[in-house]
């Protein structure tokens, strides 16, 4: 398996995800209000949540057989062609281009399979998130007021897209492995 790459998640895979979740305070929101804190809670959440149909995919980002984060497509409509993409990373994963570079596997695998405009969003004070979109081709296309609640805050979104027609960002794709 290459050092760094992309493949499904896999149950054994919940110690990591656990890991991920008690370490960063900030990642709750990308699980939805699950709690994970328990290896057998977070084994039922890659079971269930993580696992590819046909309206959503996910992959665990991989680095040193280790897994430090996903990325994913869901709201996959195939009549409109369009999906939604998300990404998280583990904190000590973070600043060193992976998410950009699993984003951009997954955009072309994304495109090579008939879908045509992808979006994405993030907190308007996630300058972090920003930055992976705007490198992975992905361009602004407004601020959405107050559409995200995390407990009884309420956060401003920019939204992105990017459509099959885009120009092709420059940056390393990640291999997918089985």
């Amino acid at each position: 398996m290459p050092d760094t790459c992309l493949r499904p998640w896999l149950p054994d895979d919940a110690a990591a995800l656990q890991a991920a979740f008690i370490a960063d305070v900030d990642l709750a929101p990308q699980f939805g209000g699950a709690e994970l804190s328990a290896v057998e809670d977070a084994r039922r959440f890659i079971t269930q949540e993580l696992r590819s149909s046909d309206d959503r995919r996910n992959w665990a980002i991989i680095r040193d057989g280790g897994v430090v984060g996903n990325v994913g497509m869901s709201a996959i409509d195939r009549r409109h062609a369009t999906a939604w993409i998300s990404y998280w990373l583990a904190g000590d994963a973070r600043g060193q281009g992976l998410a950009t570079r699993a984003v951009m596997t997954v955009v072309e695998w994304a495109f090579t399979h008939g879908l045509f405009r992808l979006e994405l969003g993030h907190r308007v004070n996630n300058p972090a998130s920003c930055a992976v979109a705007t490198r992975a081709g992905f361009l602004p296309e407004g601020v959405e007021r107050q559409k995200l609640a995390y407990g009884e805050e309420r956060f401003d979104v920019e939204l992105h897209a990017r459509l099959a027609t885009d120009p092709e960002p420059t940056g390393g794709r990640l291999p997918f492995v089985r």
